[in-house]
C-alpha cells in the first residue's frame, strides 16, 4: 500500500530489508529472553500509541536513556527491528509510513553512539518496509549542531532531505500538541507493566513472525521462480507501437533515466571486498551477493576463493536462465572455466570483440585455432572447429577434467557487430543470432536425453561482454521480451529491464541500449508480419 501497488518496488524494499536483518544478525528474536527483554522494556526506543494527523505511527528514540556501557549495539538493534515489525503489522503503518523523533534534549556526549546513530537512521530508510516520511532531531545538543555537517557525516543524502533539527518548543509546529509524547527529553516514568509490553508477544519465547520470511530463500513456486512473467503492465505490439510513437526517442531515454536512478535492490559485500577487487574488471561494476554466482572450494586446492564476477540471471519463466558476467580477465580464466564445468554450460554467448577502439575488453580465454588447447588447473579446453557466420563465429570446444576423467562439449558463440556502449545497426542480425544460439542449446540438452534431470531448458547459457552489463543485458532482455511475446502476445520491456537489473546490477548500461530493445522489438514484428511497414518510430 505504501508503494501504491509498485510491487515489483515493494519488493525490492522487501529484499533490502530482508538482507539488512540477515547481515545485521538480527533473526529468532526471543522478547522474553534476556538481555532483549530488558532494553525493549527501558523505553530508550518504542513506538506511541498515538498517530499523526496522516495516519503515520510516530517512533521515538530517547537518547538519553542509552548507555553505550550497559548495551550492546547488536541487542539495541534487536530491539528496534522487533518494534518496527511490530509497527508495520498495521495496515495504517503500511499505508501511511512513520515520523520518526530522535530525541537528543538532556543527553550527554556519553549518551550518543556516533555508528549506532548512523546505522538507526541509515536502517530507518533502507530497511523498514513502509515509507519514512520525517525525522526530526530534538533538542541536539551544542556539539552536535556545530558545525551541522556532522548530518552530511551520518546519513545518506536520501535521507537528509527528510531530516529536520529542532528545538523542544518547535516540534509542536510540526506535529500537534496530541501527539506529542509527555516523555519528550528523556523525562520518562519508566513502567515495566506497560512500555512497550503491548508489542510483547503473550507465550514465552515466541518468535518472531517475520522470521519465517527472513530465513527463507524467496522463491515463487509457480513458474520456477524466475522473476520474468507476464505482468499487468504488459503490452500488445500496436501498443508498443503506440506507446513509442507517443513518446519518440527522447520520452524512452526519459523512461530509461527513471530506471538508473533507482538504487540497486542488495549489496555488493564480496565484490567490493579488497581481496576479491583484482577480480573485477571494472571497480564501478560490481555483481550483488543475493545473486551471485558461488565457485566449489576444492578439498585439494584451499587457496581458491568462491569469488567471480558473474550473477545468476532468470529468463521467462525459467529461474536462472543465463549467468551474466564480464569478459575473463587472464587472471580469471581458471576461475570462469571452473564456474563453467560447474554450472553445466552448454553454450557460452559473448557479444564483443577482444579489442574495440584500441581498447581491451576481453581476454583470450579460449583457444582459437583449432586442434589448439588452453590449460587451467585440472581442466584442459579444446579447439574441435570453428565456424564464420557472417555476424558471428561459432566455436565448438572440448572441457577434460583430469579429477574425473569426464569430457563435455560445448559451443561458443561471438557475436561481432555490435559497437561498445552502441548498438546494432539493426536487429535482424541480432535476432538471428540469439535465434542461433537457443537453437543449439535446444540441441544440446536433447542430446543429453535422460541424465540431465534439470529444467528442460537446460543449464544457464554463460552471457558476456566487457562489464557484462549493457550489451549482455540487452541481449537478455530481448530474449525475455520476444519469448513472452510468442508465449501470450504481449510484453514488457521497462519491467524487464527492473526486474532484470534486481540480480544483474546496472543491466542495460545506456539510454540507447534501452531505446533498442523497443525498435528491436517492433523491426521484428515487421519482419515476421505481425506488424504493418509503415509507422515506423523515428531513430
Amino acid at each position: 500500500m505504501a508503494r501504491k501497488f509498485d510491487v515489483l518496488r515493494a519488493i525490492e524494499l522487501f529484499h533490502s530489508y530482508r538482507e539488512t536483518r540477515l547481515k545485521e544478525g538480527i533473526v529468532k528474536l526471543k522478547p522474553h529472553e534476556e538481555p532483549l527483554r530488558s532494553e525493549l522494556l527501558s523505553g530508550k526506543f518504542t513506538i506511541l500509541s498515538v498517530r499523526d494527523p496522516s495516519g503515520a505511527s510516530i517512533a521515538l528514540f530517547t537518547a538519553k536513556l542509552h548507555h553505550p556501557s550497559r548495551s550492546v549495539q547488536h541487542v539495541v538493534l534487536q530491539a528496534l527491528f522487533y518494534l518496527l515489525d511490530r509497527a508495520v503489522e498495521s495496515f495504517e503503518t503500511q499505508r501511511n509510513g512513520l515520523v520518526f523523533i530522535y530525541d537528543m534534549a538532556g543527553s550527554q556526549y556519553t549518551n550518543f553512539e556516533l555508528d549506532l546513530s548512523k546505522k538507526i537512521l541509515n536502517l530507518l530508510k533502507g530497511a523498514f518496509p513502509a515509507r519514512l516520511k520525517k525525522v526530526f532531531i530534538v533538542g541536539a545538543p551544542m556539539w552536535f549542531r556545530v558545525p551541522y555537517s556532522i548530518i552530511s557525516l551520518l546519513l545518506k543524502e536520501k535521507l537528509r532531505e527528510r531530516v529536520q533539527m529542532v528545538k523542544m518548543s518547535e516540534l509542536k509546529e510540526h506535529l500537534p500538541r496530541e501527539c506529542l509524547p509527555e516523555t519528550l527529553g528523556g523525562c520518562l516514568k519508566l513502567d515495566p507493566l506497560s512500555w512497550n509490553c503491548r508489542f510483547l508477544p503473550q507465550q514465552n519465547g515466541h518468535p518472531d513472525p517475520l522470521d519465517e520470511l527472513i530465513l527463507v530463500p524467496l522463491v515463487a513456486p509457480k513458474d520456477n521462480g524466475s522473476v520474468h512473467v507476464p505482468g499487468p503492465r504488459s503490452v500488445t505490439l500496436p501498443e508498443l507501437l503506440e506507446h513509442v510513437g507517443r513518446k519518440q526517442k527522447r520520452g524512452i531515454y526519459e523512461e530509461y533515466e527513471e530506471i538508473r536512478r533507482r538504487s540497486p535492490a542488495g549489496t555488493f559485500a564480496c565484490s567490493l571486498a579488497p581481496y576479491n577487487q583484482e577480480k573485477n574488471r571494472y571497480g564501478d561494476v560490481p555483481c550483488l551477493d543475493q545473486t551471485r554466482v558461488k565457485l566449489a572450494k576444492p578439498y585439494s586446492r584451499p587457496e581458491l576463493t568462491d569469488y567471480i564476477n558473474a550473477s545468476f540471471m532468470d529468463g521467462y519463466k525459467q529461474r536462472n536462465t543465463y549467468i551474466g558476467t564480464q569478459g575473463p580477465l587472464e587472471n580469471t580464466y581458471g576461475d570462469f572455466w571452473r564456474m563453467v564445468w560447474e554450472q553445466n554450460v552448454l553454450v557460452i554467448v559473448m557479444t564483443t570483440r577482444l579489442e574495440e577502439g584500441g581498447r581491451r575488453k576481453c581476454g583470450q580465454y579460449w583457444p582459437l585455432e583449432k586442434d589448439s588447447h588452453m590449460s587451467f588447473g585440472a581442466l584442459t579446453v579444446t579447439n574441435l572447429g570453428v565456424e564464420n557466420l557472417g555476424h558471428y563465429k561459432k566455436t565448438i570446444l572440448e572441457i577434460h577434467s583430469s579429477e574425473g576423467k569426464e569430457r563435455r562439449l560445448l559451443s561458443h558463440f561471438q557475436y561481432l557487430s555490435w559497437p561498445d556502449y552502441g548498438v546494432p545497426s539493426s536487429a535482424a542480425t541480432l535476432i538471428d543470432f540469439l535465434g542461433a544460439v537457443k537453437q543449439q542449446q535446444r540441441v544440446a540438452v536433447s542430446a543429453l536425453g535422460p541424465r540431465f534431470k534439470g529444467h528442460p531448458g537446460g543449464p544457464p547459457l554463460v552471457v558476456h561482454c566487457s562489464a557484462g552489463i549493457g550489451r549482455t543485458g540487452t541481449f537478455c532482455a530481448l530474449d525475455i521480451c520476444l519469448s513472452q511475446l510468442q508465449d501470450v502476445g504481449t510484453l514488457d520491456i521497462q519491467q524487464t529491464v527492473l526486474r532484470m537489473r534486481t540480480q544483474r546490477a546496472f543491466s542495460i548500461q545506456t539510454p540507447e541500449q534501452y531505446y533498442f530493445c523497443y525498435t528491436a522489438v517492433l523491426e521484428h514484428a515487421r519482419r515476421q508480419g505481425l506488424l504493418p511497414e509503415k509507422g515506423s518510430p523515428a531513430r
